[in-house]
């Protein structure tokens, strides 16, 4: 990543998560992710990442203790809550901050690695994860077959990744809108677009069957329930002649 677009992205998304009223002083709250938001200020986010991550803990998460690459791990809670199970998590992000990045891993009475690093360029040894989740992060990536080429290249043999609360669409244009509608609204929002790393945002059925077959990797699809609202949307969005919503996959690859 080239040093004046990251540091444009940085800037960029410290003013939006500011503005959205993330993080805090107090080390309750983050202890409580992402079961509850204790400030309130996005409790509704919360609850569908509470969601993905309890099915991600029974129906994908390993039962015996395992090394765990957190990509995109934000404030730590994820790796928190996967060292309180007995894993061993490390949690990558390029974004610092001491209330919504790295620096807010204080606040967790557990020990675990903190790393800034790209997702292109992981500094850990080849075959170092039993492992890798991208949380909520995927679609920060500008290209996704070298973005997971390198988190296979630190998996073990019979290794996964998983990709947690990514949007999904059925086909790119589909996302292609949602990216415009995000950017319009970032500029009125907040005085600029948020085009400083050309992030993908997305992803959609062909993509994924591009990088299964470019890649060597086998998709598993994992359908969380997240409530009836949540299942109507579709519907919703079909009567008011909207564009179709994306869907909150929880995503399994293994390479061959």
């Amino acid at each position: 990543m080239l040093a004046g677009a990251r540091r444009q992205f940085l800037d960029d998304y410290a003013r939006i998560r500011s503005a959205e009223g993330r993080g805090s002083e107090e080390s309750a709250y983050y202890r409580a992710l992402p079961f509850t938001d204790v400030t309130g200020n996005n409790s509704e986010q919360w609850r569908i990442r509470a969601r993905t991550f309890q099915y991600f803990v029974d129906r994908v998460l390993p039962r015996q203790s395992s090394k765990v690459l957190d990509l995109g791990a934000g404030n730590g809670w994820l790796s928190y809550r996967l060292a309180t199970l007995g894993h061993r998590p490390a949690a990558v992000d390029i974004f610092s901050d001491p209330r919504d990045g790295l620096r807010a891993a204080r606040h967790y009475p557990v020990w675990f690695p903190l790393v800034e690093a790209d997702f292109d360029r992981l500094p850990f040894a080849k075959s170092s994860f039993d492992l890798v989740v991208f949380n909520a992060s995927l679609h920060y990536s500008a290209d996704y077959a070298r973005t997971l080429t390198e988190a296979g290249r630190c998996l073990r043999p019979q290794g996964r990744v998983v990709i947690l609360d990514s949007p999904v669409y059925k086909f790119p244009e589909y996302g292609e809108k949602m990216r415009s509608e995000r950017q319009v609204f970032f500029e009125k929002q907040h005085g600029f677009r948020s085009e400083a790393l050309r992030s993908i945002e997305f992803l959609d059925e062909p993509t994924l069957d591009v990088l299964a077959r470019d890649l060597r990797l086998t998709w598993r699809i994992h359908r969380p329930w997240y409530g009836l609202s949540w299942m109507m949307r579709p519907w919703k969005a079909r009567l008011q002649g909207r564009r179709p919503p994306s869907r909150f996959w929880i995503l399994e690859a293994v390479f061959e």
